[in-house]
Protein backbone atom coordinates (compact mmCIF):
# COMPACT_ATOMS: atom_id res chain seq x y z
CA UNK A 1 0.00 0.00 0.00
CA UNK A 2 1.34 3.24 -1.02
CA UNK A 3 2.54 5.73 2.24
CA UNK A 4 2.93 8.63 0.24
CA UNK A 5 1.66 9.67 -3.53
CA UNK A 6 3.03 12.45 -5.04
CA UNK A 7 0.50 12.78 -8.79
CA UNK A 8 1.71 15.28 -11.10
CA UNK A 9 3.62 17.44 -8.42
CA UNK A 10 4.72 21.03 -9.89
CA UNK A 11 6.48 24.16 -8.82
CA UNK A 12 7.49 27.15 -10.13
CA UNK A 13 9.10 29.71 -8.14
CA UNK A 14 8.71 33.66 -9.01
CA UNK A 15 6.80 32.95 -12.40
CA UNK A 16 5.95 35.39 -14.82
CA UNK A 17 9.68 37.13 -14.03
CA UNK A 18 13.00 37.55 -15.29
CA UNK A 19 13.57 34.69 -11.98
CA UNK A 20 11.27 32.20 -12.91
CA UNK A 21 12.54 28.86 -12.13
CA UNK A 22 10.37 25.67 -12.89
CA UNK A 23 11.67 23.45 -9.52
CA UNK A 24 9.27 20.61 -10.04
CA UNK A 25 7.97 19.53 -13.46
CA UNK A 26 4.94 16.99 -13.66
CA UNK A 27 6.69 14.94 -10.59
CA UNK A 28 5.02 11.31 -10.00
CA UNK A 29 6.22 9.48 -7.26
CA UNK A 30 4.55 6.39 -4.93
CA UNK A 31 6.40 5.02 -1.88
CA UNK A 32 5.67 1.91 -0.36
CA UNK A 33 5.32 1.47 3.62
CA UNK A 34 8.34 0.60 4.69
CA UNK A 35 10.17 1.94 1.70
CA UNK A 36 13.68 3.83 2.48
CA UNK A 37 14.26 6.07 -0.72
CA UNK A 38 17.02 7.90 -1.11
CA UNK A 39 17.24 11.07 -3.79
CA UNK A 40 20.26 12.33 -5.58
CA UNK A 41 20.65 14.94 -8.33
CA UNK A 42 23.58 18.05 -8.52
CA UNK A 43 22.50 21.33 -7.40
CA UNK A 44 19.13 23.08 -8.80
CA UNK A 45 18.23 19.52 -9.38
CA UNK A 46 14.59 19.65 -7.23
CA UNK A 47 15.61 17.55 -4.28
CA UNK A 48 14.95 19.46 -1.13
CA UNK A 49 11.91 21.42 -3.47
CA UNK A 50 10.04 18.29 -3.69
CA UNK A 51 10.99 17.26 0.08
CA UNK A 52 9.21 20.77 0.89
CA UNK A 53 6.50 20.09 -0.98
CA UNK A 54 5.78 17.49 0.68
CA UNK A 55 6.37 19.16 4.25
CA UNK A 56 4.44 21.87 3.05
CA UNK A 57 5.97 24.53 3.62
CA UNK A 58 4.86 26.41 0.59
CA UNK A 59 1.62 25.54 -1.95
CA UNK A 60 2.36 23.22 -4.82
CA UNK A 61 1.02 24.88 -8.12
CA UNK A 62 -0.16 21.99 -9.34
CA UNK A 63 -0.80 17.83 -8.78
CA UNK A 64 -1.84 16.41 -5.26
CA UNK A 65 0.13 14.91 -2.35
CA UNK A 66 -1.32 11.99 -0.44
CA UNK A 67 0.33 10.88 3.03
CA UNK A 68 -1.34 7.64 4.43
CA UNK A 69 -4.45 8.08 2.72
CA UNK A 70 -4.73 11.55 4.11
CA UNK A 71 -4.77 14.11 0.87
CA UNK A 72 -2.99 16.97 2.61
CA UNK A 73 -1.60 19.05 -0.61
CA UNK A 74 -3.69 22.58 0.45
CA UNK A 75 -2.85 21.55 4.50
CA UNK A 76 0.06 24.19 5.74
CA UNK A 77 3.21 21.98 7.14
CA UNK A 78 2.10 22.50 10.82
CA UNK A 79 -1.23 20.82 10.06
CA UNK A 80 1.35 17.78 8.62
CA UNK A 81 3.15 17.95 11.50
CA UNK A 82 1.99 14.83 12.84
CA UNK A 83 2.07 12.57 10.08
CA UNK A 84 6.02 13.69 9.30
CA UNK A 85 9.17 13.99 11.14
CA UNK A 86 12.03 15.87 9.79
CA UNK A 87 15.69 16.37 10.03
CA UNK A 88 17.64 19.53 8.12
CA UNK A 89 20.73 19.99 7.01
CA UNK A 90 21.60 22.57 9.49
CA UNK A 91 22.70 20.44 13.00
CA UNK A 92 21.54 23.80 14.70
CA UNK A 93 17.96 23.48 13.43
CA UNK A 94 15.30 20.89 15.04
CA UNK A 95 16.13 21.57 18.65
CA UNK A 96 16.53 24.43 21.20
CA UNK A 97 19.97 25.05 22.50
CA UNK A 98 19.19 26.65 25.75
CA UNK A 99 16.89 23.77 26.86
CA UNK A 100 18.08 20.72 28.18
CA UNK A 101 18.37 17.31 25.88
CA UNK A 102 15.80 15.81 28.49
CA UNK A 103 13.63 18.61 27.80
CA UNK A 104 13.99 18.59 23.84
CA UNK A 105 13.08 14.92 23.77
CA UNK A 106 9.84 15.73 25.85
CA UNK A 107 9.17 18.80 23.77
CA UNK A 108 9.25 16.20 20.45
CA UNK A 109 7.38 13.75 22.21
CA UNK A 110 4.57 15.34 23.47
CA UNK A 111 4.45 17.23 20.08
CA UNK A 112 0.87 17.61 18.76
CA UNK A 113 -0.86 15.86 22.82
CA UNK A 114 -3.33 18.18 25.16
CA UNK A 115 -0.34 20.19 27.24
CA UNK A 116 -1.76 20.14 30.67
CA UNK A 117 -0.57 23.08 33.15
CA UNK A 118 2.39 20.97 34.32
CA UNK A 119 5.81 20.84 31.95
CA UNK A 120 8.52 19.18 34.34
CA UNK A 121 9.83 15.96 32.81
CA UNK A 122 8.85 12.94 35.25
CA UNK A 123 11.63 10.47 36.03
CA UNK A 124 9.71 7.90 33.94
CA UNK A 125 10.39 9.57 31.00
CA UNK A 126 13.26 10.11 31.96
CA UNK A 127 14.26 6.42 32.02
CA UNK A 128 12.63 6.28 28.07
CA UNK A 129 14.68 8.86 27.12
CA UNK A 130 17.94 7.47 28.82
CA UNK A 131 17.11 3.68 26.70
CA UNK A 132 16.06 5.74 23.83
CA UNK A 133 19.75 8.01 24.04
CA UNK A 134 21.37 4.76 24.37
CA UNK A 135 21.07 3.58 20.38
CA UNK A 136 23.14 6.45 19.82
CA UNK A 137 26.13 5.13 21.24
CA UNK A 138 27.72 8.98 21.98
CA UNK A 139 27.43 8.93 25.67
CA UNK A 140 24.37 11.17 26.22
CA UNK A 141 21.88 9.03 28.36
CA UNK A 142 24.04 10.34 30.93
CA UNK A 143 23.96 13.93 29.95
CA UNK A 144 20.16 14.54 30.37
CA UNK A 145 20.84 17.57 31.96
CA UNK A 146 23.51 19.59 29.24
CA UNK A 147 21.91 22.32 27.40
CA UNK A 148 21.87 21.22 23.73
CA UNK A 149 23.84 24.26 22.37
CA UNK A 150 26.74 22.43 24.29
CA UNK A 151 26.48 19.65 21.92
CA UNK A 152 28.71 19.09 19.01
CA UNK A 153 26.79 19.10 15.43
CA UNK A 154 27.01 15.61 14.90
CA UNK A 155 25.87 15.23 18.63
CA UNK A 156 22.92 17.64 17.97
CA UNK A 157 21.70 16.23 15.07
CA UNK A 158 22.01 12.35 16.38
CA UNK A 159 19.95 13.63 19.10
CA UNK A 160 17.69 15.88 16.49
CA UNK A 161 17.14 12.40 14.45
CA UNK A 162 15.89 10.95 17.80
CA UNK A 163 13.56 13.82 18.09
CA UNK A 164 12.23 13.50 14.90
CA UNK A 165 11.41 9.75 15.09
CA UNK A 166 10.23 9.60 18.28
CA UNK A 167 6.80 9.42 17.64
CA UNK A 168 7.03 6.83 14.55
CA UNK A 169 6.42 9.65 12.02
CA UNK A 170 4.05 8.31 8.80
CA UNK A 171 6.92 9.58 6.84
CA UNK A 172 10.92 10.74 8.13
CA UNK A 173 12.18 13.43 5.72
CA UNK A 174 16.02 13.97 5.54
CA UNK A 175 17.75 16.93 3.94
CA UNK A 176 20.99 16.20 3.53
CA UNK A 177 21.32 15.86 7.19
CA UNK A 178 24.78 14.86 7.28
CA UNK A 179 26.14 17.33 4.98
CA UNK A 180 27.39 19.78 7.48
CA UNK A 181 29.43 17.17 9.60
CA UNK A 182 32.63 16.41 9.05
CA UNK A 183 33.17 12.77 7.17
CA UNK A 184 33.64 10.84 10.08
CA UNK A 185 30.73 11.69 12.01
CA UNK A 186 28.51 12.01 8.78
CA UNK A 187 29.28 8.05 8.95
CA UNK A 188 27.83 7.92 12.41
CA UNK A 189 25.30 9.53 11.84
CA UNK A 190 24.20 8.01 8.75
CA UNK A 191 24.17 4.71 9.99
CA UNK A 192 22.59 5.53 13.46
CA UNK A 193 19.80 6.71 10.59
CA UNK A 194 19.35 3.47 9.41
CA UNK A 195 19.46 1.86 12.68
CA UNK A 196 16.70 3.72 14.08
CA UNK A 197 14.92 3.43 10.70
CA UNK A 198 14.55 -0.18 10.88
CA UNK A 199 14.26 -0.72 14.39
CA UNK A 200 11.14 1.78 14.35
CA UNK A 201 10.09 0.44 10.97
CA UNK A 202 10.11 3.66 9.44
CA UNK A 203 9.17 4.66 5.91
CA UNK A 204 11.79 7.27 4.81
CA UNK A 205 13.13 9.70 2.04
CA UNK A 206 16.59 11.24 2.47
CA UNK A 207 17.99 13.73 0.02
CA UNK A 208 22.02 14.02 -0.31
CA UNK A 209 24.44 14.72 -2.86
CA UNK A 210 26.88 11.86 -1.75
CA UNK A 211 26.38 9.08 -4.52
CA UNK A 212 27.88 6.12 -2.17
CA UNK A 213 25.40 7.18 0.56
CA UNK A 214 22.58 6.87 -1.64
CA UNK A 215 23.83 3.86 -2.87
CA UNK A 216 24.46 1.57 0.27
CA UNK A 217 21.37 3.54 2.14
CA UNK A 218 18.20 2.29 1.39
CA UNK A 219 16.03 -0.03 -0.80
CA UNK A 220 15.37 2.82 -3.86
CA UNK A 221 17.20 5.49 -5.30
CA UNK A 222 15.91 7.97 -7.58
CA UNK A 223 17.67 10.74 -9.51
CA UNK A 224 16.41 14.07 -10.09
CA UNK A 225 17.62 16.79 -13.02
CA UNK A 226 16.16 20.32 -13.36
CA UNK A 227 12.80 19.35 -11.56
CA UNK A 228 12.10 15.74 -13.28
CA UNK A 229 12.88 12.01 -12.17
CA UNK A 230 14.94 11.13 -14.64
CA UNK A 231 16.09 7.85 -13.54
CA UNK A 232 15.45 4.85 -10.60
CA UNK A 233 16.25 2.32 -9.18
CA UNK A 234 15.87 -0.82 -6.53
CA UNK A 235 16.02 -4.10 -4.63
CA UNK A 236 19.39 -6.01 -6.45
CA UNK A 237 20.11 -3.85 -9.05
CA UNK A 238 20.46 -0.69 -6.59
CA UNK A 239 22.61 -2.75 -4.26
CA UNK A 240 24.73 -3.34 -7.13
CA UNK A 241 24.89 -0.58 -8.73
CA UNK A 242 28.62 1.35 -8.86
CA UNK A 243 29.16 5.11 -8.79
CA UNK A 244 30.42 5.41 -12.03
CA UNK A 245 27.30 3.48 -13.53
CA UNK A 246 25.46 6.12 -11.72
CA UNK A 247 27.31 8.71 -13.15
CA UNK A 248 26.50 7.31 -16.87
CA UNK A 249 22.81 6.55 -16.20
CA UNK A 250 23.01 10.48 -15.37
CA UNK A 251 24.12 11.54 -18.88
CA UNK A 252 22.16 8.82 -20.40
CA UNK A 253 18.83 10.22 -19.30
CA UNK A 254 19.64 13.56 -19.19
CA UNK A 255 22.24 14.44 -22.06
CA UNK A 256 24.66 16.07 -20.11
CA UNK A 257 27.67 15.09 -17.32
CA UNK A 258 27.17 14.73 -13.65
CA UNK A 259 29.18 17.80 -12.47
CA UNK A 260 28.68 18.63 -8.59
CA UNK A 261 31.97 18.83 -6.64
CA UNK A 262 30.27 16.51 -3.45
CA UNK A 263 28.86 13.93 -5.77
CA UNK A 264 32.41 13.37 -7.35
CA UNK A 265 34.51 13.66 -4.21
CA UNK A 266 31.82 10.52 -2.45
CA UNK A 267 34.31 8.31 -5.66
Amino acid sequence: MALLELNHVSKTFNPNTINEKKALIDINLKMNEGDFVTVIGGNGAGKSTMLNAVAGVWPIDAGSIIIDNQNVTGLPDYKRASLIGRVFQDPMLGSAPTMQIDENLALAARRGKPRGLKWGVTNSEREEYRERLKILGLGLENRLSQKVGLLSGGQRQALTLLMASIQKPKLLLLDEHTAALDPQTAKKVLEITKEIVEKDHLTAMMVTHNMRDAITTGNRLIMMNEGKIIFEVDGEEKKNITVDQLMKKFAEASGEEFVDDQSLLSK
